[in-house]
């Protein structure tokens, strides 16, 4: 099966055909609990990745290399949030208090992300209660789901009622993800061919801006550095952020501060677009244009430019600028409702992992690497367009498992030979090393993660 996944993964993104014969994938049958073939999926997304590297690599040398990814080790850099541990320290619970599902009138349930401040305030000023699980729940109870889903949303908050996969199929937002292909490449710009820098590593030399949050984006971001691009994190410091996923995801990585709401920061950014490869953006659609850094902006800045960019619903149809998680992407899209039919008891239960930000996130790694190879030999620039929704229909594309859920998800401390240790700022982390092995440039980071905006806003080594 993961064969298969990857072969349609590789020809959705373009990839050389020829890749795919240095593969080595390992292991077998279901690894986490769930009905649906997680670690199949990052077994796949990880592999592509390596073998993306690995044509680049091609590209410089003319040499191809092997390329060798374990199902339990992908599994486990699926869940890397939950098992990286600082000074032997877990993150504890990675969400808010009042975070999760809820009962409500008629039957229906609610699946609330509240780990923002302002988010929480919405759904509490909505409710008129304190945020207490307890109130909440309770006010709740009487409220139709998919009413509060959209007054919730229409007020700054964040929400999705719960749907079985036809009700999503059904749905106009369901519709228009169905229409849209998992990568859907653009020439946004004329530009002559820019050869890749020399370097040891498949990605030396490349530039990469990674103007993305939480999970999803930095996953991507954490992939290409390693494999060597010099991976830029640009933050604003008045937008809050999750530390614990700003210290997992933020490996390889140098961190900058860049507040675009000012003219400094405007001009900070277009400097380093300027002599940057690629751009990864995670904002709703038209939020960069707004500011001046929209895909037509970048190409104008920077000719010959890779613009990927993800959101939560996809790119069109009536939630396209409606903000979203992976746990809310999960809940509209019917895993929710699957998992708890396949466990048998009903009860509605979230896939083990974030498995549609991690599988994202890979994805627009894989999405990158193929554009600037592309550049490199036809010129243009170019925006590819990803979204947590149309990775989900790939994720129920790979089919179901049966007799899962009797396993138990791997803690750190069950898999050793997974993990390494890394000094940092915070402390010593053990982190999951990157799963895909390449034999000729093995894959690795150069630097631990780091505070955001601990660098200056300039590339480095310049």
């Amino acid at each position: 099966m993961t064969t298969s996944a990857l072969s349609s993964l590789w020809q959705a993104a373009g990839g050389d055909p020829a890749a795919l014969d240095h593969i080595r994938l390992e292991g077998e049958g279901p690894v986490l609990p769930s009905s649906f073939r997680v670690a199949e999926m990052a077994q796949a997304a990880i592999a592509a990745v390596g073998l993306a590297a690995a044509q680049a690599w091609f590209a410089r040398s003319g040499q191809w290399q092997t390329v060798g990814v374990d199902r339990r080790h992908a599994a486990a850099e699926f869940r890397s949030e939950q098992l990286l541990t600082i000074d032997g320290r877990g993150p504890g619970s990675l969400w808010d208090p009042i975070a999760g599902l809820y009962a409500t009138a008629g039957g229906g349930h609610i699946r609330l992300h509240t780990n923002f401040e302002h988010h929480r305030d919405a759904v509490c000023d909505l409710l008129g209660c304190f945020a207490e699980r307890d109130a909440v729940a309770r006010e709740l109870a009487c409220r139709d789901a998919v009413a509060f889903e959209d007054t919730l949303h229409a007020n700054g908050g964040v929400g999705a009622a719960l749907r079985c996969q036809a009700d999503w199929d059904a749905h106009p937002q369901g519709q228009a993800v169905a229409a849209l292909p998992l990568i859907a490449p653009e020439r946004i710009g004329d530009a002559p061919p820019r050869a890749l820098r020399e370097g040891p590593r498949p990605l030396s030399g490349l530039k990469v801006l990674d103007l993305t949050r939480i999970i999803a984006g930095p996953v991507g971001g954490r992939a290409l550095a390693a494999h060597g691009a010099t991976v830029m994190r640009i933050a604003s410091p008045a937008l809050p952020f999750i530390d614990w996923a700003v210290k997992d995801t933020g490996q390889g990585k140098y961190s900058a501060y860049c507040d675009l709401t000012t003219e400094e920061g405007r001009q900070t950014l277009a400097r380093l677009v300027a002599d940057a490869d690629i751009v990864l953006d995670a904002y709703r659609p038209c939020a960069l244009e707004r500011l001046g850094f929209g895909p037509a902006d970048l190409a104008r800045l920077r000719p010959g430019i890779v613009h990927v960019s993800l959101n939560a619903w996809g790119q069109q149809g009536p939630w396209a600028g409606r903000r979203g998680f992976d746990s809310l992407v999960q809940t509209a899209a019917g895993f929710n409702d699957e998992e708890g039919r396949a466990a048998g008891d009903g009860a509605p239960r979230a896939l083990p992992c974030q498995a549609l930000d991690h599988g994202t996130g890979y994805v627009v790694a894989l999405a990158a690497i193929l554009m600037r190879l592309r550049q490199a030999g036809e010129g243009g620039s170019w925006s590819v367009r990803l979204s947590l929704a149309r990775t989900a229909l790939w994720l129920r594309s790979l089919g179901r498992v049966e007799g899962a859920f009797g396993l138990v998800s791997p803690s750190a401390g069950d898999m050793p030979d997974l993990m390494e240790d890394a000094a940092s700022s915070f402390g010593t982390m053990r982190r999951v090393r990157h799963a895909a092995r390449l034999s000729a440039t093995p894959a690795f980071w150069e630097r631990a993660s780091v505070a955001l905006g601990s660098d200056p806003p300039v590339w480095p080594h310049d």
